[in-house]
């Protein structure tokens, strides 16, 4: 009888880390926008304007910047992995001496460390190098295409609950509506993001919401400099 595969929050990790961070940037970044533009005398159609350009524009370089630093992270893997090769093809014996001082580093006794290198060595060297030498595994594996989508449409999900609620706001409220409707969401996401990753909820609401509220002032406070400044 084969013991069931157990599930583990790590599973999850690859994918969650770029969801949790567009959506995040989708709310924060598109909310304060809406508000600055609000601050600084905007028109509706300008507030929106520039919601909505900022949502696109926003989602292409969550996509770019995540498609091109994971395939930075992948091509680094590739290339460690291909020197692991060479370095197997060179100097098998000294390999799989390496492999048992890292087996007898984490408590395994010498006999059996050498033991189990070599049995992992003939079964597949190159994949217990590169698990237990390098640090890779099949949880945190570069996929940049699956970071980059992930991280664009979670961002324009983010993007569209300030972008609503602004049209739902009165005109003289929109940068109060927008704010606390985008700190509630903030806050709902850092529980949801909580619950999928196995974390505390009440620190995960903490950190979204502080860093949402700073950049929310911070962009209010240009938006009215510069509103004043126009007059």
């Amino acid at each position: 009888m084969s013991i069931p595969k157990e599930r583990h929050y790590s599973d999850r990790v690859g994918w969650l880390r770029a969801a949790v961070l567009g959506a995040n940037d989708g709310i924060v970044s598109i909310a304060s926008l809406i508000i600055g533009m609000a601050a600084a005398g905007a028109t509706l159609a300008g507030v929106l304007t520039a919601g909505a350009a900022g949502a696109v524009a926003g989602a292409m370089s969550m996509a770019a910047g995540e498609y091109v630093s994971v395939s930075s992270q992948k091509d680094t893997e590739h290339a460690d992995l291909a020197r692991e090769r060479r370095e197997l093809d060179a100097n098998y014996e000294f390999e799989t001496r390496e492999l048992a001082e890292i087996y007898e580093a984490r408590g395994l006794s010498t006999a059996l460390a050498h033991e189990v290198a070599e049995k992992l060595m003939h079964h597949d060297a190159l994949a217990a190098h590169a698990r237990d030498e390098l640090g890779f595994s099949t949880v945190n594996a570069a996929r940049p295409l699956q970071a980059a989508l992930t991280s664009a449409l979670t961002f324009l999900a983010g993007a569209g609950l300030p972008i609503i609620a602004s049209l739902m706001a009165p005109r003289h409220a929109i940068s109060v509506v927008v704010a606390v409707g985008s700190l509630v969401a903030l806050g709902l996401l850092g529980i949801l993001s909580a619950k999928v990753g196995g974390s505390r909820p009440r620190v995960a609401v903490v950190r979204v919401t502080v860093w949402g509220l700073m950049a929310m002032g911070a962009t209010a406070a240009v938006g009215w400099a510069f509103g004043v400044a126009g007059t």
